[in-house]
């Protein structure tokens, strides 16, 4: 009886893991890619959140060609605006700022390789629709710190889930993976 290839998680944010754990999926290995996640000249949002999945994948399969690997990525967009990983204070209040009172999409791009190089792929498009922040929410919400590193400046698991008056689509995409696909995706390739 031959053993099942391994499952590698491709990245390095906790939310994927805590998702996937949530479904009875875990990962043998965490080994995160290090790819520029720079969006190329005219790149629309859905063409680069599948792009920086396949990119994490192949990048880390590289590494483990006899396992299946997981990788995703997560763009929150402002029509064909690809808002950034806010990195400081003032990149959360510009997000904030801009996501204040209107629409805006979340696209996860999923990707899985398989050994021999077999791939399948995912994406997931979430919409979300914030209320009209006042300068004092949105100082509040820089202020805890919780909207750094996060796509768009906002974890929406978090105090952002007061902010948000409209989501149609899969919750657990906006939080960082989508649940629904990724289990399907890997339950369709035989995995486990």
């Amino acid at each position: 009886m031959s053993l099942a290839p391994p499952l590698i998680l491709a990245s390095a944010s906790p939310r994927r893991l805590d998702l996937l754990a949530q479904v009875g999926v875990h990962p043998d290995q965490i080994d995160p890619a290090d790819c520029d996640e720079s969006i190329l000249k005219n790149e629309l949002p859905q063409t680069h959140a599948r792009r920086l999945a396949h990119e994490k994948a192949r990048l880390t399969a590289a590494r483990h060609p006899q396992s299946f690997v997981l990788a995703a990525d997560t763009v929150v967009a402002l029509g064909r605006r690809i808002l950034p990983k806010a990195q400081t204070p003032q990149m959360v209040a510009e997000c904030l700022a801009l996501l204040s009172g209107r629409r805006h999409k979340v696209l996860g791009g999923i990707c899985l390789l398989g050994p021999g190089g077999r791939h399948w792929d995912r994406l997931v498009t979430t919409t979300v629709t914030f209320k009209r922040l006042d300068q004092v929410e949105i100082a509040d919400y820089v202020a805890s710190g919780e909207g750094e590193g996060k796509a768009g400046g906002y974890a929406i698991q978090g105090r952002a889930a007061a902010f948000v008056s409209f989501l149609s689509g899969s919750y657990s995409n906006v939080v960082g993976l989508a649940l629904h696909e990724t289990y399907a995706l890997l339950k369709g390739t035989g995995f486990r």
